[in-house]
């Protein structure tokens, strides 16, 4: 279409008979961008999707529905609970399926405990996070809260697919050390109604604990063994942004 000369590059003939062509569908491509209106919350009645870990959207939803009403009131959402890939350790291919439906459209939004992305998408962190332990008031741990008691705890951790072992467990192998899971749930919700009902202790997201442990008539303790932190947050591809 082009070729390099002495005087500098010059169009071919090829690239003369395809000009009109051309310039014909970007001036089309303008009108419809100058058409478009930009997104306004105010007005829109655009419904989105976020995906999230269900101990993640739970924390976020009530103070984000409360938002909608006062500023966004013809908004609709929908909440996809978000996992990550079995079996990966890294964050970025574990929670890989995540950008994919993103990429898609199949999500607007996903909120993900992962630090960095592709530059083709757009990052803001939520906040931070931690976990604590959740358990009756009558627990024995909370008399002698000793990585001793914890161990010999009966345990519950969430998992959708039933597998028992968490990271928690790769903390204490480090200690060497070692627990029983005498249960597993698919969900955070589920395992603090479990919780109020036995003798069990699990490890639970601390914003989570802080808004539905007393609900369930359950408290809250610190770990005896550092369980490490994460950030979580919000992804969101720039397409899509122009896009509004």
């Amino acid at each position: 279409v082009f070729l390099k000369t002495p005087k500098g590059v010059i169009r071919t003939e090829r690239a003369e008979s395809l000009a009109p062509a051309i310039a014909a569908v970007l001036q089309q491509m303008r009108g419809i961008v100058a058409q478009s209106e930009p997104f306004n919350p105010v007005t829109s009645t655009r419904r989105f999707v976020i995906g999230a870990p269900d101990g993640v959207s739970a924390v976020f939803l009530h103070p984000l529905l409360a938002q909608i009403k006062a500023e966004a009131p013809g908004l609709d959402i929908g909440i996809r609970q978000l996992l990550p890939a079995p079996d990966e350790i890294a964050l970025d291919r574990a929670w890989r399926g995540a950008f994919t439906d993103l990429e898609t459209r199949a999500l607007d939004i996903a909120v993900i405990p992962v630090d960095a992305a592709p530059l083709r998408f757009s990052i803001r962190t939520l906040y931070k996070e931690d976990f604590v332990l959740a358990m009756r008031p009558d627990h024995a741990f909370r008399t002698t809260p000793t990585l001793d008691c914890y161990c010999d705890s009966g345990h519950l951790v969430v998992s959708l697919t039933g597998d028992p072992r968490g990271f928690v467990d790769e903390v204490l192998v480090s200690e060497g050390r070692s627990r029983r899971v005498q249960l597993t749930v698919p969900n955070f919700m589920f395992a603090c109604a479990i919780l109020a009902e036995t003798d069990l202790i699990c490890a639970i997201p601390r914003r989570f604990a802080m808004t539905y442990a007393a609900r369930f008539g359950l408290v809250i303790e610190n770990p005896p063994l550092p369980l490490s932190g994460f950030r979580l947050s919000a992804f969101v591809p720039k397409a899509a942004l122009c896009d509004d």
